[in-house]
């Protein structure tokens, strides 16, 4: 038992001076933390074609409600609801043998006092009648071609004709019906869809706004384009055809303190129907050493304070305030706040605090948006459209 007792003894000596050995070393120093990593645009100045984006509703070219012009009772309907019509077509047919009747006796009338003036027109020369008879022959005369034009013209309203070419509505009448000269119930409406009007609302403080940026010098004119507008149907698709602003109205409205603008675009295909709800883009005017970022690299602080992370020098962030004029596309346009060449943090900015250093990459997910939502293909990260939408 004691040389088993010897034998654990020196067994357990080499590692008690292990242990010992061990614990006479240092502690190893605890390593930093890498610096994170963020992904970053640099601050480009680009001329920018500036717009604005308004809603509005589609109105007819032209409406013309047909009513009758003499009364009687329709005989036929002769045309298809819903369909094209051309101008000078006939819509209806109003019972017609009073009319035809009228116009006859009129002509009768007419070729009575035409004979009889002519008859005294041979007298006069031997002074067989008065100048007084002579002239009553010829008065009754010249009234008996207006009575049988007036004949005509009642005989003529009898077959309704669309006033313009359009598409023609619901007809609110039905064979039998008894019509009235000048009622106020229209037999139909016809309107003309192509071309078709787009009417919009701008605030007057924007036409303040960008009257005052013009003078400046901030803003250039757009020349053509600021006259050209483009739409945005209700499915978020975008028109095809491009619209031209027709006018502006004088007058501000009372209650919403809005001028409505109206501009004109083709309708070939019918696309556009009266009432329909759509936005609009309208040129501004062009913004030459514009600054954008990206949306995702504006942060607000609790009071509504625009900021955006800028890296220093030495690859250490700061919170810059800036002033963020409007959005265009998915990118906010930088009115102050930021110079060319400085680095703005896009990506990771959840973990930022300020003099934290950072490990700069150039943001590999955005993907600048062009006009009403359709994505552009950017030769560089953050890069944003040179005329794109204002909000």
């Amino acid at each position: 038992m004691k040389l088993r007792s010897l034998l654990h003894t020196l067994c357990f000596l080499p590692l008690t001076a292990l242990l010992l050995a061990g614990c006479d070393k240092p502690a190893a120093t605890t390593a930093a933390p890498p610096a994170p990593e963020v992904g970053v645009v640099t601050i480009e100045a680009r001329s920018l074609m500036l717009s604005t984006d308004l809603p509005g509703r589609t109105a007819a070219y032209r409406i013309a409600e047909v009513r009758p012009q003499v009364s009687g009772i329709v005989q036929k309907r002769l045309f298809t609801e819903g369909a094209q019509v051309k101008q000078g077509q006939q819509l209806y047919q109003i019972d017609a043998a009073s009319y035809q009747a009228g116009y006859e006796r009129a002509r009768a009338n007419l070729i009575r006092a035409e004979r009889l003036a002519r008859r005294y027109e041979g007298l006069m020369s031997s002074k067989a009648i008065s100048q007084q008879q002579y002239d009553d022959a010829f008065a009754s005369w010249k009234l008996a071609e207006a009575d049988v034009k007036l004949a005509e013209i009642d005989l003529t309203y009898t077959r309704v004709l669309s006033p313009i070419a359009g598409r023609i509505g619901r007809s609110t009448v039905t064979e039998g019906a008894l019509l009235t000269n000048g009622q106020p119930q229209a037999l139909a409406t016809v309107q003309q869809l192509d071309p078709i009007y787009v009417d919009v609302t701008r605030p007057v403080a924007d036409l303040l706004r960008l009257q005052s940026e013009l003078a400046s010098g901030r803003l250039a004119s757009a020349g053509d384009d600021s006259a050209r507008a483009t739409l945005q149907l209700e499915d978020g698709s975008e028109y095809p055809h491009d619209g031209v602003l027709q006018f502006s109205e004088t007058t501000v409205g009372e209650g919403t303190g809005a001028v409505t603008l109206r501009a004109v675009f083709p309708n070939p295909d019918g696309r556009l129907l009266p009432g329909m709800f759509v936005h609009a883009r309208l040129g501004e005017g062009l913004r030459e050493g514009a600054i954008l970022i990206p949306q995702q690299a504006l942060q607000r602080d609790a009071s509504g304070q625009a900021t955006a992370w800028v890296i220093g020098a030495d690859n250490k962030v700061s919170p810059r305030p800036v002033t963020a004029e409007r959005t265009v596309g998915n990118h906010w346009l930088i009115g102050s706040g930021l110079e060319v060449g400085e680095r703005v943090v896009a990506e990771g900015v959840q973990r930022l605090r300020p003099g934290t250093e950072v490990r700069a990459v150039a943001a590999r997910n955005l993907q600048p948006v062009l006009d009403f939502g359709a994505p552009a293909d950017a030769p560089s990260p953050g890069a944003a459209p040179a005329s794109d939408e204002g909000r």
